[in-house]
């Protein structure tokens, strides 16, 4: 196997490099816009393999393997593709906000020996980025084949029953706390339920209250938590709501707390009804 050299691709032969004037290929018809590094094109024809070996026998069905598949490409692999392809995030002409300096890219191109360094020991350097990288990459399919996929049933569970919570059907309670946002934003367009806050037990035995945001990645709610409420505690924020044992509303409004499954639930029924 030749891989990112020898400008060619041809995996009848195991070529497999993307530098040629040519090439155009995408991960599959819905990737448009990235073209394909070799990290891609080794995961194209290799990719279902190594998920297999990582996941071993726990991922047997053929559908949830084609969907763990997806689910890296879309969550790691592309990330290298539009990287090494110069593919950037968001439009030209918008400056970021701030700098991420510590993803998979960055992280492997500090391994690299400083312009200046006498003593550099290049391919002690490349063992550990390929280190890291293997590291970075099972965790990211373990946690989507063991965790991820599995907790799609329980978002299933609370959107059937969000209205024995509230009849406006707006309220859904998890039985417990597991990834839920991308999951929802599939749920709801299967089913037309529309969902504005979250409720689930946390890891300290209390309530999280959550609004939905507009989309699994932003940090903007669909309908915050009441502003009034935003950076108030314990007994003041019960004193303002009426709801016993209150823990907190973050500045934010995005997610607050309470002691109880019966205080967060009032929470939510307050908000929903807050201009």
């Amino acid at each position: 196997i030749v891989v990112d050299v020898g400008a060619e691709y041809d995996a009848s032969k195991h070529r497999y490099d993307h530098h040629q004037r040519e090439f155009t290929t995408t991960f599959d018809d819905q990737h448009t816009v990235t073209k394909l590094s070799s990290a891609g094109l080794v995961y194209k024809h290799f990719g279902k393999e190594v998920l297999k070996k990582i996941v071993g026998s726990k991922v047997s069905d053929e559908a949830a393997l084609e969907r763990l598949y997806q689910l890296v490409y879309d969550n790691f692999i592309e990330e290298i593709d539009a990287i090494d392809n110069g593919v950037n995030c968001y439009p030209k002409d918008v400056a970021p906000a701030y700098k991420v300096s510590t993803m998979l890219g960055s992280r492997v191109g500090r391994l690299n020996p400083n312009w200046n360094d006498s003593e550099s020991k290049p391919d002690d350097q490349f063992k550990k980025a390929m280190a890291i990288t293997g590291d970075e990459m099972e965790a990211i399919v373990t946690g989507y084949a063991f965790s991820f996929l599995p907790a799609r049933s329980i978002v299933v569970a609370a959107v059937e029953a969000r209205k024995s919570i509230d009849e406006s059907g707006e309220i859904m309670e998890l039985s417990t706390s597991c990834p839920w946002k991308e999951h929802l934003v599939d749920i709801e367009a299967e089913t037309g339920a529309k969902i504005t806050y979250v409720l689930y037990p946390d890891q300290g035995g209390s309530w999280r209250i959550q609004s939905v945001p507009v989309s699994p990645a932003s940090f903007e709610s669909r309908k915050p938590l009441p502003e009034p409420w935003r950076g108030v505690r314990d007994q003041a924020l019960s004193d303002l709501t009426g709801v016993d044992g209150c823990v907190f509303i973050h500045a934010s409004g995005f997610i607050g707390g309470a002691k109880t499954q019966e205080g967060a639930r009032a929470l939510a029924k307050l908000a929903l009804k807050h201009a």
